[in-house]
């Protein structure tokens, strides 16, 4: 494996080919990373959402189209702030998907899911608090349909499927604006506004605002939310049956290699290579 220009984590142990203990803490940092992405993305959807219904109250088009706009630059914001350190999937349904790819651990992907979960919960709690609205408020909007539960299917199918197509077809650089575009032309193809994410579903509970879904509605939305996911890797194995561990690890931004995540052995004298810190190689700087 190249090693990067930008490695800070090239300690004797990986040169004798020893797994260091750096791992445990190279870790830490992406989920604080997942953690910090989540919560911003979290006060993103719900505070803009919060904004809209203030700043245009009674028009609902209009409200959701305002929603709509400030996440889709935000999540495509967040996604470069985070992307370097942890790949910045900010979902479970992603994490997960990767993992089946080879491109994260099945350990860090699990790993993953409650910093995922807890920064959106923390974003809402935010987002409530930047509006001088109750500290907690659990939604009270009940979205539990059948045209909301297919919706969530789609979105999250579509969501994964741009992901590892990108990554596929070696765009990986566009991901970051092809998620936002993705995600903020969801909020109107499906009547569920495309949650597509069952940590940020999670989180929307805790706030009885526009962007709120009920909690006897998202178990229903997580459900769909999994099958969607679930449906992504059986298409995209079928439609990109050549999709390596190399790709899959460059999903969104490069995040396997981020501090030592990999080392490859060399058979003649088992040296250990490292990536750089932000995951990149010399000939694949980073986006």
């Amino acid at each position: 494996m190249h090693t990067g220009k930008l490695g800070l984590y090239r300690l004797s142990s990986m040169q004798t080919g020893v797994r260091a203990k750096v791992d445990e803490v190279v870790l830490w940092r992406r989920l604080a990373a997942e953690f910090a992405g989540s919560a911003f993305l979290a006060a993103t959807v719900i505070g803009s959402g919060i904004a809209a219904s203030r700043l245009s109250p009674g028009q609902t088009g209009l409200e959701l189209l305002e929603n709509a706009a400030a996440t889709a630059a935000g999540l495509f914001a967040i996604i470069l702030m985070f992307g370097p350190v942890s790949g910045g999937h900010f979902n479970p349904v992603v994490s997960f998907a990767d993992a089946a790819f080879g491109g994260l651990r099945w350990r860090d992907a699990l790993a993953y899911l409650p910093a995922q979960i807890a920064g959106c919960i923390a974003g809402a709690v935010i987002a409530n608090l930047m509006f001088a609205s109750a500290v907690v408020s659990i939604s009270a909007k009940d979205r539990a349909t059948g045209p909301h539960f297919l919706s969530e299917i789609v979105a999250t199918l579509g969501l994964v499927l741009v992901i590892f197509a990108l990554a596929r077809s070696g765009r990986s650089r566009s991901t970051p604006a092809a998620v936002g575009a993705y995600i903020g032309a969801a909020y109107f193809f499906t009547s569920s506004t495309s949650f597509a994410n069952p940590a940020i579903t999670v989180g929307r509970m805790f706030s009885d605002t526009f962007a709120g879904i009920a909690p006897a509605s998202a178990s229903a939305f997580i459900a769909a939310e999994v099958i969607g996911g679930a449906l992504a890797v059986v298409l995209i194995r079928a439609l990109y049956p050549g999709l390596t561990q190399a790709e899959a690890e460059r999903i969104l931004l490069s995040h396997a290699a981020a501090g030592g995540t990999r080392t490859s052995r060399s058979a003649s004298d088992g040296t250990a290579g490292q990536t750089g810190e932000l995951g990149q190689s010399a000939s694949n700087p980073p986006a």
